[in-house]
């Protein structure tokens, strides 16, 4: 086992475990308020849950708009400064967001933690590619995933007991977490945007590339027809991340300190599951796979409306994390995979607006249907549109399929 753990530990750069420690380090902190924000907005604002929903759309409304200029850093300035900034842009956040008390102030906090959150995931994934070729990504990005998961294991746990008792530790928490890995990052990490690449690709284009910016992703249709399709079929678990904590509380008296073992289950299955599965996954194409981990999602979150009591909202998470272990990676190493270098950055942050648009219409989507048709008919909701997405990727994998072998034969 020890040199089982050695070889992998050679594997793989150095600063590739640093961002792996790191990340343990900021989403244990992070991950003890984020499930049960809505909870605490709820307590302090007394508003119906369509209007408290929308802090996570506002949220997730700033991300998007903050995704473009995530990507257009990241490809200019470097790496490093963009995750260094949103860690500790998020710290600072995470340490007022106690002491909001009124809407407007947990408006501007969300905006923003909305602002910060897609500059690191943008950089960190563009950063990860520079560091490990192809043929390893899969299992790279499989070891980050287990990495925060293993945190997230801890986080929620840790995060109902003190929610219990004082929110306030939970904030602090989550403060000093993430300022802690962006100090990791400031002192020991080192650039890897190769700015050559970029110079390279311009001169060595027949087309000058300088101030296209985003129009090169835009014009990569099937690209921009994956995204759109992530994007809306992630609407269906985020509903399950976002929503089922304050359904199982408001509906059912599920309370913080027992619903935080939910997430924890997600988490552990994260660590001591996902390299299993990843090592199945890899051996096929990615947009089947995607499908598989999409319909999943969908069944996860349609299973909802069916439990009522913790055991049903664990086996629904159960589910769930099925259908993450076999998506995220792979979608993740697909738009590393299919970037151009000097474009990493730009595709990555366009790959997370679409995680951006999910996480903006996933809690107006159940906050009305929670108000003005049924709380049940979220996960009904939820799962009708998993399932347009489902269809939509095999569209998406039969006519890329046709389309490689019309060329396969023309070139034949």
């Amino acid at each position: 086992m020890y040199y089982k753990l050695k070889y992998l530990y050679e594997e793989y750069p150095r600063q590739f475990w640093l961002m792996v420690m790191g990340i343990v380090i900021s989403t244990a902190g992070g991950s003890m308020i984020w499930p049960f924000l809505l909870i605490y907005a709820s307590g302090k604002l007394h508003l119906p849950l369509s209007t408290v929903a929308t802090l996570i759309s506002i949220n997730a409304g700033t991300g998007l708009f903050s995704s473009f200029l995530a990507g257009t850093l990241a490809d200019k300035i470097g790496r490093k400064a963009v995750m260094v900034f949103s860690l500790a842009l998020n710290g600072v956040a995470y340490f007022f967001l106690m002491s909001a008390e009124t809407y407007p102030q947990f408006v501007a906090l969300m905006i923003l933690i909305g602002l910060s959150n897609p500059l690191y995931q943008v950089g960190a994934d563009a950063m990860l590619a520079d560091m490990i070729p192809s043929e390893k990504r899969t299992d790279a990005y499989a070891i980050n995933r287990i990495a925060n998961n293993a945190a997230f294991g801890i986080g929620p746990a840790i995060g109902g007991f003190l929610a219990s008792t004082s929110y306030n530790l939970a904030f602090y928490g989550a403060a000093i977490g993430f300022i802690a890995y962006s100090l990791l990052l400031f002192f020991f990490a080192h650039e890897t945007l190769d700015k050559t690449l970029i110079a390279q690709a311009q001169n060595d284009s027949a087309v000058p590339i300088r101030g296209e910016g985003y129009a090169r992703v835009f014009r990569d249709r099937k690209y921009m027809a994956f995204v759109l399709l992530m994007g809306m079929g992630l609407i269906a678990p985020t509903m399950v991340w976002v929503l089922m904590p304050v359904y199982a509380n408001t509906n059912y008296h599920i309370s913080e300190a027992m619903y935080g073992w939910i997430p924890t289950t997600n988490a552990l299955m994260c660590v001591f599951v996902q390299y299993a599965v990843t090592q199945v996954t890899r051996k096929h194409k990615t947009l089947p796979v995607t499908a598989v981990g999409m319909l999943i999602y969908a069944i996860s979150v349609g299973s909802v409306m069916l439990m009522s009591q913790f055991w049903g909202f664990w086996l629904s998470m159960v589910i769930l994390t099925f259908g993450e272990l076999i998506l995220v990676p792979t979608a993740s190493k697909y738009v590393a995979d299919i970037a151009p270098a000097d474009m990493r950055g730009r595709y990555m942050s366009i790959y997370w607006i679409g995680w951006g648009l999910a996480r903006t219409l996933a809690p107006l989507i159940g906050g009305f249907l929670n108000d003005n048709v049924a709380p049940k008919s979220i996960w009904m909701g939820g799962l009708l549109i998993g399932l347009t997405s489902v269809t939509g990727l095999i569209l998406l994998d039969r006519i890329t399929q046709a389309r490689s072998a019309r060329l396969a034969n023309l070139a034949g």
